[in-house]
């Protein structure tokens, strides 16, 4: 038996519309359409609940459309090759040319590897 989502505050009882997702990284909060998954970190919400939206300061809110009829596989397939294409590195940003010496957080120390060509000659 198939029962609908429900909305992830606390004693709400109503039927999820929306899916809430943070962006950490650009301090952004989206809230779309219902995904077709539930997924970790990932807020469901009803109408009422999705209209009162508010993110914390400093932050900024992207309200996409939601739309009745669920999405074509084209345009999943669309958007995963946007995704993929979005983490890619940019053209001349070097990659893998180093050997990690050391880390602090989220910080590595590099030393460049013993192959590369020396630039300083």
């Amino acid at each position: 038996m198939v029962t609908a989502r429900r909305c992830s505050r606390p004693a709400c009882k109503h039927p999820a519309v929306y899916t809430l997702t943070y962006v950490y990284r650009d301090s952004t909060a989206v809230l779309g359409p219902l995904a077709a998954y539930v997924e970790p970190h990932c807020y469901d919400l009803c109408s009422a609940h999705a209209d009162r939206l508010t993110a914390p300061r400093g932050w900024d809110v992207v309200r996409l459309p939601v739309e009745s009829a669920p999405p074509e596989a084209d345009d999943l397939e669309a958007l995963a090759n946007a995704v993929r294409e979005a983490a890619l590195p940019p053209p001349g940003e070097p990659v893998g040319q180093g050997v990690e010496v050391g880390r602090r957080g989220h910080l590595r120390v590099l030393r460049s590897s013993p192959d590369a060509p020396d630039r300083l000659r």
